[in-house]
Formats: C-alpha cells, structure tokens, sequence
C-alpha cells in the first residue's frame, strides 16, 4: 500500500536568497526587507550552506544595544552577545545550519522545524550544496488538495486493498479536506486500521468513521 508519496522537493521554493560568510550586516538586513524573508542561507564556495542567519540572530544587536550584561547573564548567553558583536554573515549565522534533504517526507520536515524552532529549513544535496527552501507555508500548502483528489486515493490506495471483494459497500465523502467514511464492512477489525491510514493521506484534515458490519442491506424490490 503506497500513500502520498509528497516530499520536500514536491513543495520547496527552488529559487532562494542567500548570502556568503562575508555578507555585512546591513546587507543582510536589506536582503531580507527586499526580498520578504525572515532568514537567509550562508553559503560558501559552490553553494554548500555553512549556516543560516535569522531576524532572531540580527536582532540581538538590538537587544544588548543598551544593556550591561552581569557575569551570570554573560555566561548563559556568550554565544547571543558575540553575535550582539558580529559584523558579517560569518559572525551572525547559527552554525552548523539546520538543513533538510529534497527527499524527506514532509511530515520529517515539521518535525525538524517542530523541534528546532525554525521557520525555514535550507533544502540541501547530500553534497550538502543548496537546492532550495522550505518553510512552514510550504508545508501547509499540502492541505489545498482538492477534495476528489483526496477521495479517489482513500478509495484507491485504502479501501481497495482492504475490502477487494466489495469495496464500493464505503461511500467516501471529502469536504474541505474532512474524510467521511460510510457504509458497511464484513471487517469491522479492519476500522481503526482504515482510521489510521486515512489520517496518513496528506491533505486530510480530520476523519469521520461511520463504518459497521456486516454484509451491505439490500433493498426489497417490493
């Protein structure tokens, strides 16, 4: 059984804005006012991300602008004051960058961005060399499958392989992404299984299970 075979690649933004090690600091600032992003890739020689500077890490300038920092404060935060300091990309950046493969599922990539608490994830080769990004409006953009779309692979991929002597005694309904599953089963084993993997399809947005055994009723023509 083969489901949403989606990935990084399927939904990046190939064409991206970086910076190299040398970039200043107000240039950077520019780039990203230009160009509407809240972080930039780093990259040296033939475009191999060496890490990622975010607004987070420009804003520290600001934030220490004024302050005086005790030696409990400069110790829990010596890497946030020498950026504070930075002049370049190089100085800036958070390294080594949090990266995802072009390959990668896209639920790995929410989780990445989940646990790392980032925006945006550079997509990289395993060369490591930059092929483009993905942020978490990419990620939702998965959820504007269209409906038909969405229930012909519930019935195709799911209830096909499951039911192959009566698939058609499940009426499948999609709106605005919610499944409803209807009908009878000679199974009903087989429902928190079909749950399950209907919730895998990506694009689904919530389950509605009305499924009950036994074979289909049928109708008295009298």
């Amino acid at each position: 059984m083969h489901i949403s075979p989606h990935i990084v690649s399927d939904v990046m933004t190939p064409t991206v804005v970086a910076v190299g090690r040398d970039a200043s600091f107000r240039d950077i600032v520019k780039i990203m006012q230009q160009w509407k992003v809240s972080a930039v890739p780093v990259l040296e020689g033939e475009g191999r991300v060496i890490g990622v500077v975010s607004e987070a890490d420009l804003l520290l300038k600001e934030e220490f602008r004024d302050c005086d920092p005790d030696r409990f404060t400069q110790m829990r935060r010596l890497s946030d004051l020498a950026k504070a300091g930075g002049l370049t990309a190089a100085d800036l950046m958070s390294a080594p960058a949090v990266t995802v493969r072009p390959d990668a599922t896209l639920a790995h990539a929410a989780r990445v961005m989940a646990r790392r608490k980032v925006k945006r994830l550079p997509v990289v080769s395993d060369e490591g060399l930059l092929e483009g990004v993905v942020s978490r409006a990419d990620l939702l953009k998965i959820f504007l499958r269209d409906d038909d779309e969405i229930a012909a692979e519930v019935r195709k991929e799911i209830l096909a392989p499951l039911f192959p002597a009566a698939p058609e005694t499940v009426r499948v309904e999609v709106s605005d992404g919610v499944v409803t599953l209807a009908g009878r089963v000679g199974d009903t084993s087989l429902v928190p299984i079909v749950a399950r993997l209907v919730r895998s399809v990506e694009g689904v947005v919530d389950v509605d299970m009305a499924l009950s055994g036994g074979p289909p009723r049928v109708k008295n023509p009298g």
